[in-house]
């Protein structure tokens, strides 16, 4: 096993990692529950919420991103087999395009469906697509797999992470734990 000192994220990156993972779980929980509810003052509200969240959850993504570039990962193990760390590369360029591709398309949605977002009830973020029932329809759809997609990239990463923790000696899952002080 190499020295975990030297393969461990930043705490600044661990941190994004946890909040963002926490943020987009809820998220995406938070959306299959809401989506079937009659409508209502407090569905308009919960949407709300959930666009606050994608909005948060874009501006975060930008962050990491932008901290990634920055700080690169720290390399993988000398041991792990040529396809697999080029799964996992693609895997995590999937999942950063999917930050961005996830809430762009909920609020484009938005925007298509006549419904602004406004950043905490304080801040209107612009309609950055035309009103337009037929583009809306399309959106929604668009949003919903995307979501599905993300729900489904993230439980592959769940399971091949904890796949590398039990079967190989790499010390994989202590790379994103934060360091007990």
């Amino acid at each position: 096993m190499q020295n975990s000192s030297s393969t461990r994220y930043t705490n600044f990156a661990i941190a994004l990692h946890w909040l963002l993972a926490l943020m987009i779980i809820g998220s995406l929980s938070f959306g299959l529950y809401m989506v079937d509810l009659p409508f209502s003052p407090a569905r308009v509200k919960q949407y709300n919420w959930h666009k606050w969240a994608g909005i948060t959850i874009l501006i975060l993504s930008a962050v990491r991103l932008l901290w990634r570039l920055k700080n690169p990962p720290p390399p993988l193990a000398n041991d792990i087999a040529n396809w697999q760390a080029q799964a996992a590369h693609w895997a995590h360029r999937l999942l950063y395009v999917l930050f961005f591709a996830l809430p762009l398309a909920g609020w484009a949605y938005s925007s298509a469906a006549g419904f602004p977002v406004v950043y905490f009830g304080i801040i209107p973020l612009p309609n950055w697509v035309p009103v337009s029932p037929e583009l809306a329809d399309t959106l929604k759809l668009v949003h919903r797999w995307l979501a599905y997609t993300l729900a489904s990239l993230i439980c592959l990463h769940i399971v091949a992470a904890f796949f590398h923790q039990l079967t190989d000696d790499q010390g994989l899952l202590e790379r994103m734990i934060p360091k007990k002080h």
